[in-house]
């Protein structure tokens, strides 16, 4: 599997991978001039001991590509992490790298996420961030008619724009932004991207993220079992669908 659909419309593909739990071991063993030819018990408890103690190094030499189709919102937290991976303490990882589509360049049909009527959160009582409880479906059912009108409007206003003759780069200024899907590439270590989900599985961040994190869970798990087992926190994933 190398395809998981996210919300309305949005996806993650997995476009390549290099390395797995064996590219692990021998990265780890190669200081004492050994190697695994195949992963055996004794090669799953240096896993778990190189996990445990913090010896992460040999995680960085696995790599993954994905392709992302999420809205904006979701893209801008996430980028937020990518920025800030290389200087956390405990990640060590400056090995990632993302490429995002343009509408300077491109003026394909804009695309937009719209909660259905029962997945409008409220406030939280004692957060300054985060969601509360679904809203009613009435009030719910408001919300979504609105912001469907709100974006025909400015989809409209972006395609007059261009018809007189304005750069795509501003007339997009009239299109929704925080929902509307971007698509980018991200490569990662595989280090990073357990990084990203222990920090973005959480029960605590946006769901939306959430969802996108489970999905790169699931492309990973069967990839490398038993370094996701001990590096992401699968225990206390929580995470429901939308």
């Amino acid at each position: 599997m190398s395809f998981e659909q996210v919300l309305d419309k949005g996806y993650v593909r997995l476009v390549n991978h290099m390395g797995s739990d064996l590219t692990i071991v021998n990265a780890a063993r190669v200081s004492y001039a050994k190697e695994s030819t195949s992963l055996s018990d004794r090669d799953v408890r240096l896993i778990q001991f190189l996990a445990r103690e913090g010896h992460t190094s040999p995680f960085r030499h696995v790599m993954l590509q994905f392709e992302v189709y999420a809205p904006l919102m979701v893209a801008r937290q996430w980028w937020k992490y990518v920025i800030g991976s290389g200087h956390m303490e405990g990640t060590g990882d400056c090995m990632e790298a993302w490429n995002e589509s343009s509408r300077r360049y491109i003026t394909e049909e804009p695309e937009f996420y719209i909660p259905h009527h029962h997945e409008w959160r409220s406030t939280p009582e004692n957060s300054k961030q985060g969601s509360g409880d679904p809203l009613s479906i009435e009030e719910g059912t408001k919300l979504t008619q609105e912001l469907v009108e709100y974006i025909e409007l400015g989809v409209q206003k972006y395609e007059e724009a261009l018809k007189r003759g304005a750069c795509a780069e501003q007339a997009r200024l009239f299109l929704p932004s925080y929902g509307m899907y971007i698509r980018w590439y991200w490569t990662a270590s595989l280090q990073s991207v357990c990084h990203f989900l222990n920090q973005r599985l959480m029960h605590d961040a946006q769901k939306e993220i959430q969802l996108y994190a489970k999905a790169i869970l699931n492309l990973c798990e069967p990839l490398f079992p038993h370094a996701l087992r001990e590096m992401v926190d699968l225990d206390s994933i929580t995470v429901e669908e939308a």
